[in-house]
């Protein structure tokens, strides 16, 4: 895969909401789905992109003022979606891209869904049930929710 060496330096902050109205939040250095409500104070996203020769447009997604970013990793041989502490401003100054921490963003209708660079056919999901972990699937659209709606910052 190639990457051009000109990735948006700017990053974009953006609140990510699945169709039931979940929102991703961080507790205890955890990324989980909670319904949005006046008493929650989801966490904002910061992704920045970069144009390739490829397949969608690949981001990096990382948490606003921490620096934690989301990354591909497997565990017990099954691929899984973690925080890892990583300032998004030092991925983007890789521009051979950290395929671990890069997610294809692609449009379906009127939400996104993000699919792993490194692992082909997994995507980005939150669970139906409340306080669950943000996870990576292969199963989108059956138990777990791959879509979501991407707001500007409030």
């Amino acid at each position: 895969m190639e990457f051009s060496p000109l990735a948006h330096l700017i990053p974009s902050y953006r609140l990510i909401r699945d169709p039931q109205q979940m929102v991703w939040v961080l507790k205890r250095n955890r990324l989980i789905a909670v319904p949005f409500g006046s008493s929650v104070k989801p966490g904002t996203c910061t992704a920045t992109d970069f144009y390739c020769n490829g397949k969608g447009t690949p981001y990096y997604l990382g948490i606003k003022e921490q620096t934690l970013c989301l990354c591909y990793t497997e565990f017990q041989g099954q691929p899984t979606l973690q925080l890892k502490e990583e300032n998004i401003m030092n991925l983007c100054g890789n521009f051979k891209g950290q395929e671990p921490f890069l997610f294809y963003c692609s449009e379906e209708g009127s939400t996104f869904v993000f699919q792993s660079v490194s692992c082909p056919g997994w995507f980005i999901a939150t669970s139906s049930m409340v306080e669950q972990p943000v996870t990576l699937t292969k199963e989108g659209g059956k138990t777990k929710n791959t879509n979501f709606y991407l707001e500007g910052e409030n």
